[in-house]
């Protein structure tokens, strides 16, 4: 192992991912399993059965005392106030400029607020929180080396579960959560996910990661459920059409430009970007976050050009082959004008432009077909 190897950080359950055969590679500071039988295989899983992914390299906060709730209004750009205990939405914080700084999950608990940032981020969110809690009654705390998290993603997924918890899942929609137990282990159950497909994300104490790993892999035997790793979450989460820090959305861009206004709640009280993106929002969008999809053979990788009459006006953030559609996608920010599905576009590829149309995104829904 080389030295830059040596300093990547280990999940608690690395020996069990290298004992079902993951190919184990260096994402975000992490030594993560990108595959294990199969980017394509374990994607059709996920949309058809359901398949098992360890992300326990994401953050995971809690942020107590009476102003909380006031607190994250502040610090981030969706209302968290018009949460209801148990209830949790999609979120993201900004810089006074109006760029992102991260993109997030925000849990509402009775006493306390749950944040899951992401991993390449952790320790810039929790320098900026801190820098601005200040004024506010709270206590933030970093539970991400105590715990571990899990993503149990696909149509199936609630079967799966359903067999190894007390609680009753079925009734839980989707941005809930509850509190309960998982194979006997106390457990944050929340019914949310980043593949587009039905599924649910556990939040587990580090030391029964293994015992709750191995058990809900047996309780999906049945099901064929499969472990899954990195390189399938980012093709589903494209197929998806969501945001991937690095890619869609950061420091440069604004939430309005990547399609995110409609977490974007410029009428709550201020918070910290806000006069920057109302300031956006008057002078219009010069440039918009747009989907594609070849017409023609060829997988479009990040940083290709992206050309319209053979002019470049943009460039590839995320692509790949769909596996589900059987044609390339991607996404790319291109003039506004130029954003309307429809819209004639052509991705150099090896220095031949092949023939794109910008596509509604989603690309894919839950349970459609090629």
């Amino acid at each position: 192992m080389s030295n830059a190897d040596s300093v990547l950080r280990k999940v608690p359950l690395k020996d069990i991912h290298k004992s079902l055969g993951a190919r184990m590679v260096p994402f975000s500071g992490w030594e993560m399993p990108v595959q294990y039988e199969g980017i394509i295989r374990e994607h059709q899983c996920v949309r058809s059965t359901a398949g098992l992914f360890d992300v326990s390299h994401m953050g995971r906060w809690e942020i107590r005392g009476k102003d909380a709730v006031t607190f994250m209004n502040y610090i981030s750009i969706n209302d968290v106030a018009h949460l209801e205990s148990y209830q949790s939405h999609y979120n993201a914080a900004c810089y006074e400029h109006g760029g992102i700084l991260d993109d997030f999950l925000v849990y509402r608990c009775p006493d306390r607020i749950l944040v899951i940032p992401n991993a390449d981020n952790r320790q810039k969110d929790m320098a900026w929180f801190q820098d601005h809690a200040g004024a506010f009654d709270i206590q933030i705390t970093d539970l991400s080396d105590d715990t571990v998290l899990f993503a149990l993603q696909g149509p199936l997924a609630c079967q799966i579960l359903s067999q190894l918890s007390e609680q009753s899942l079925d009734d839980l929609g989707y941005q809930w959560f509850k509190e309960g137990t998982v194979d006997g282990v106390d457990a944050r159950i929340f019914r949310t996910g980043y593949t587009g497909e039905d599924g649910f994300e556990l939040w587990l104490p580090a030391e029964a990661a293994e015992r709750v790993w191995r058990a809900i892999l047996e309780a999906g035997t049945e099901y064929a459920i499969k472990p899954c790793g990195l390189g399938s979450r980012d093709t589903l989460r494209l197929e998806a059409g969501l945001c991937l820090y690095g890619h869609e959305i950061d420091e440069t861009i604004h939430p309005l430009e990547a399609r995110l206004g409609w977490i974007t709640k410029l009428e709550k009280p201020a918070f910290i970007g806000r006069d920057a993106l109302v300031a956006r929002k008057e002078e219009g969008l010069s440039r918009r976050l747009t989907g594609f999809k070849l017409l023609e053979r060829g997988i479009p990788r990040q940083g290709y050009e992206i050309l319209h009459d053979g002019i470049p006006v943009g460039k590839v953030v995320s692509g790949s082959m769909s596996p589900m559609l059987g044609y390339g996608i991607g996404t790319g920010y291109v003039p506004y004008d130029l954003s309307k599905p429809g819209t004639d576009l052509q991705i150099s590829i090896r220095g031949k432009g092949i023939p794109a149309k910008v596509a509604r995104m989603p690309f894919y829904r839950r349970g459609s077909r090629k």
